[in-house]
């Protein structure tokens, strides 16, 4: 499957957190410890906001993470308070530009570890929901991007959960119907530039691991010795595939069938459940 990590907090360099830490994502892109594949090779992207700017920055290559120059150049120079990064392992669809993650639309970023099983039976239903007049901006052909433009259609924009519980319960209805047993693997993280969401649940309820970090005045008190953590603000978060070091009392693993928020001054867990289509006839 893939790695991901997401940001948000005091602006940083995107470099202190995608190659300081000591199981950083690039360590993880060859030596991953809890993914289904150990080596995710088949592309890399980060995205970005900074202040001002209409849309987030994005940056996306085939080749591996570890080997890549221009992410290097470019992280230890970009600094942003609210960024993603992914490293993928493809699950069949085509090593290129247009499916590495992350996806963007407007002011939104969307990032995705899992599968839809059986995607190449359910893609013609599930394209068919998209909006329309979003379907032309479908550049690629993964089942990660096309969740995405389904969420965007089932009201992303407005309402980021509900959007994504009826995506995710879309999916499980198309599936079913197709004779697939357990459809929608996934964890997400969507942002809107100032806020963060992040979804773990899987049709099995046995999910990809997903973890977010301890509050940063707690980590403090832990650990006064490190000094990485006097410059963060206390709502500073990252969600991430895997821990990235062994800091004891840094790492909180998401529960099954939960999404959280992270927002300027507030962060929260909550249930989540996939909302089926309603019935019609």
């Amino acid at each position: 499957m893939c790695r991901w990590i997401a940001y948000s907090g005091s602006p940083v360099l995107l470099s202190r957190i995608l190659f300081e830490p000591a199981h950083n994502l690039i360590d993880q892109s060859l030596h991953s410890r809890m993914g289904v594949e150990t080596t995710n090779g088949d592309g890399f992207g980060i995205g970005w906001y900074v202040p001002h700017a209409r849309t987030p920055a994005v940056l996306r290559d085939t080749g591996p993470a570890w080997s890549n120059r221009n992410l290097r150049e470019v992280a230890t120079h970009v600094t942003s308070g609210l960024f993603f990064a992914h490293i993928r392992a493809t699950t069949g669809t085509a090593v290129q530009q247009t499916n590495c993650h992350p996806f963007r639309w407007g002011r939104w970023l969307w990032m995705h570890n899992g599968a839809i099983a059986e995607h190449p039976r359910l893609r013609r239903d599930l394209a068919l929901a998209v909006d329309p007049a979003l379907y032309p901006d479908i550049e690629g052909s993964t089942d990660s991007e096309l969740m995405f433009f389904l969420a965007l259609t089932l009201g992303l924009e407005h309402d980021p959960p509900d959007a994504v519980a009826r995506m995710a319960g879309l999916i499980e209805e198309t599936g079913e119907r197709h004779g697939v047993a357990h459809p929608l693997q996934m964890t997400v993280a969507v942002a809107d530039g100032t806020r963060l969401w992040a979804f773990r649940y899987s049709s099995q309820r046995a999910s990809r691991s997903l973890y977010y970090s301890t509050e940063v005045d707690a980590l403090r008190a832990l650990h006064p010795d490190v000094t990485f953590l006097r410059d963060l603000s206390d709502d500073t978060r990252l969600v991430v595939s895997e821990p990235l070091g062994d800091l004891p009392g840094a790492w909180n693993e998401v529960p099954e069938s939960t999404y959280g928020v992270v927002e300027p001054g507030h962060d929260a867990l909550h249930d989540f459940q996939p909302l089926r289509p309603a019935r019609t006839g």
